[in-house]
């Protein structure tokens, strides 16, 4: 018999997130683990009236690539996925595996290659979901391996999740209007003001907004979700940043990053683990050493760093900073082929203020 909560989590997930309809085209994609959710997503499509597709992956098949692959092959772009981003109305991306360092040991270089060869899927991804031709949205199945890199049990992490997506609610999807509405608000003031600047322990960074729009992030693309977010002006980034949890990035974790910026670009980046690795995708392309997004998550369900960005990312009470692309939908206009977010806490002393004024303070908005 199938968790009751596995049923209503597929439920919200096509009605609400990708707010499926009759005749869409829609292509769920996860690891055989999440097999539970999988199917109830693809009941639940059939019964809306769409056509959906499962795309399971198996254990180890990027690391198989990564490691025996040669440079043309890591590049090849697959016509048959290539036909998803072209053809599909809504992708939902579950993830969960085993093993969630499958490709720690690849070479950094060979990781450039790959994004860099599916840069332009993923540049024409956004694009259309920017243009709403295109619905997208990414969760998380309850795995041991995620459990464990959040040092729970797996009871635990469902628990978690649960209540980090409002699904131990009686009624989910009304409480993420209200997340909705509550964080329009907010979005509303933000778009009104112009220039930033963010403090905390070890941070103190100035950017620009004129032209750029603040999102309102509710669950609609990612689930869990919980932040509001713009893309900076590019050149008008600067000062410096220390993130206070590891920025993890293909399964790599790198620790204690310090990002100094000029102009909107990185020019100096330090870190106590993974120096080289940071580096080595900060020279990626062009745009890797850009900032693509600036953010303020407001999801307070989640309580503690779980070693996952899907949660980590909206964390209440933190900010958080992408290097790489940026995000059609702000009227951002850096591209690159890697988009890494990293977190900054700001409840002990983190400030914002916008146009002057002190709008956030110890990691709650006072305006």
């Amino acid at each position: 018999m199938v968790d009751s909560r596995i049923s209503k989590f597929a439920k919200v997930l096509v009605n609400y997130s990708l707010r499926l309809k009759k005749d869409d085209f829609v292509v769920i994609e996860g690891n055989i683990l999440s097999e539970p959710l999988l199917k109830e997503v693809f009941k639940e499509a059939i019964q809306v009236g769409a056509h959906p597709f499962i795309n399971a992956n198996l254990e180890g098949i990027n690391e198989i690539m990564l490691k025996q692959g040669s440079d043309e092959q890591i590049s090849f772009v697959n016509p048959i996925e290539r036909a998803f981003y072209e053809n599909t109305q809504a992708i939902l991306t579950v993830q969960g595996s085993n093993n969630t360092k499958g490709l720690i040991n690849i070479d950094s270089q060979k990781l450039s290659l790959r994004a860099k060869s599916r840069n332009e899927l993923f540049m024409s991804m956004l694009n259309k979901m920017a243009s709403k031709e295109m619905k997208w949205c990414g969760t998380q199945f309850p795995t041991h391996s995620a459990a464990m890199d959040a040092n729970m049990s797996l009871w635990e992490y469902e628990e978690f999740l649960f209540e980090a997506c409002h699904l131990n609610s009686d009624d989910p999807v009304s409480e993420w209007k209200k997340i909705h509405d509550d964080q329009q608000k907010l979005v509303d003031i933000l778009n009104t003001r112009s220039h930033f600047e963010f403090k905390s322990k070890d941070t103190q960074l100035t950017f620009d907004t004129e032209g750029r729009n603040w999102v309102n992030c509710d669950g609609q693309v990612n689930f869990p979700d919980g932040e509001i977010f713009t893309s900076p002006v590019e050149n008008s980034v600067n000062g410096h940043i220390r993130f206070s949890y590891p920025a993890i990035h293909m399964g790599n974790e790198v620790e204690d990053v310090l990002l100094t910026f000029k102009d909107g670009k990185v020019v100096n980046a330090a870190a106590k683990k993974g120096e080289e690795f940071l580096k080595e995708i900060l020279k990626t392309d062009e745009g890797a050493s850009m900032v693509g997004e600036i953010a303020i998550g407001t999801n307070y369900n989640i309580k503690k760093f779980t070693k996952n960005i899907l949660f980590d990312e909206k964390l209440g009470g933190t900010i958080h900073l992408a290097i790489g692309a940026s995000l059609p939908e702000t009227g951002g206009l850096n591209q690159s082929a890697i988009h890494w977010d990293m977190i900054c806490d700001m409840k002990d002393g983190g400030e914002i203020y916008a146009d002057g004024e002190l709008i956030y303070r110890d990691g709650k908005f006072i305006i």
